[in-house]
């Protein structure tokens, strides 16, 4: 990859060396074709020996000069410290984003749940994904916890970072905007949605609809697997092991296998057991869906 980046800018060199030279040649021309009516009285050898040299000249000259003075130009747009640069090579404050609109915020929920890789890897979710500086701050006290349970969330948000940087194929940046004046992590990706006009990903149910009534689009990676999750039509016979007891009496739970729950009426002490099952209803719920079913008649 290296080798292949230091290759492609040897070749854009030679491409503006080129340029320079026929550049160079141009203004030399027309710089002969105006010296050409005081040259009528000289020999005609000398006449066009003093044309073609002063073309050659200018040749030279643009082709050793412009190319340099193109590269000391300063340049307009600052780049967006990528996941593996180090970030004291680039400044802080303001970097421009290429593609803004198209930019997937990612939140701290989002990285620590992982999926964001398989699901960017498909091609379903475009890139580039921005990582925000504070973000991962917020991973790195995560992964610092006493709390055994936030430790181990944390060190698995870390892995996830790791692997998206390592993936070729993903396009990830870092930012380090920051917004000093608030210590919430939710209101600063809120305020870098709205300022830059991407996307938050998150799997946070209250982030997501705060973001929404400030105006900001949001994907959820749990509306995503709810929405693909398999479809399940009143009237459908299923065969289920109910697992244990609902909160009814005589009512058992089962689970689809994407996860989803299923009510069993008259299932309640057919714990263990795998029974047919007619569905009666299915609800759509915050949490997911939900599918009330009734035993199959004999």
């Amino acid at each position: 990859m290296k080798n292949s980046h230091l290759l492609k800018e040897a070749n854009q060199g030679v491409s503006k060396n080129y340029l320079a030279y026929v550049l160079g040649a141009l203004a030399g021309i027309i710089a002969a074709g105006a010296l050409a009516p005081y040259l009528k009285d000289v020999p005609v050898t000398v006449g066009y020996g003093v044309l073609a040299g002063l073309t050659l000249v200018s040749a030279l000259l643009f082709g050793l000069f412009w190319p340099q003075a193109a590269k000391e130009a300063p340049t307009i747009i600052t780049p967006v410290v990528s996941a593996g640069q180090d970030k004291t090579s680039t400044k802080e404050k303001d970097t421009p984003i290429v593609n803004e609109a198209k930019t997937k915020i990612l939140d701290t929920s989002i990285i620590i749940d992982g999926r964001i890789i398989d699901i960017a890897a498909t091609g379903f979710l475009e890139p580039p994904f921005l990582v925000p500086n504070f973000v991962l701050r917020e991973i790195q006290l995560i992964s610092d916890s006493p709390d055994a349970i936030k430790r181990n969330r944390g060190r698995r948000g870390l892995d996830m970072l790791n692997q998206l940087q390592k993936r070729s194929d993903l396009e990830v940046k870092i930012s380090y905007k920051d917004y000093t004046e608030t210590r919430e992590v939710d209101q600063k990706l809120i305020r870098l949605a709205k300022e830059i006009g991407g996307f938050l990903v998150t799997n946070d149910f209250n982030l997501n609809k705060v973001a929404e009534l400030q105006g900001v689009r949001v994907l959820n990676m749990n509306n995503l697997a709810n929405a693909l999750k398999p479809v399940v039509l009143p009237g459908e016979e299923l065969e289920l092991q109910v697992v244990k007891e609902g909160k009814d009496e005589n009512q058992g739970i089962a689970y689809l296998e994407d996860g989803t729950m299923v009510v069993v009426e008259g299932g309640g002490k057919l714990i263990g057991k795998k029974v047919k099952i007619n569905v009666t209803s299915v609800i759509q719920t915050n949490a997911g869906k939900m599918v009330f079913t009734k035993l199959a008649q004999k």
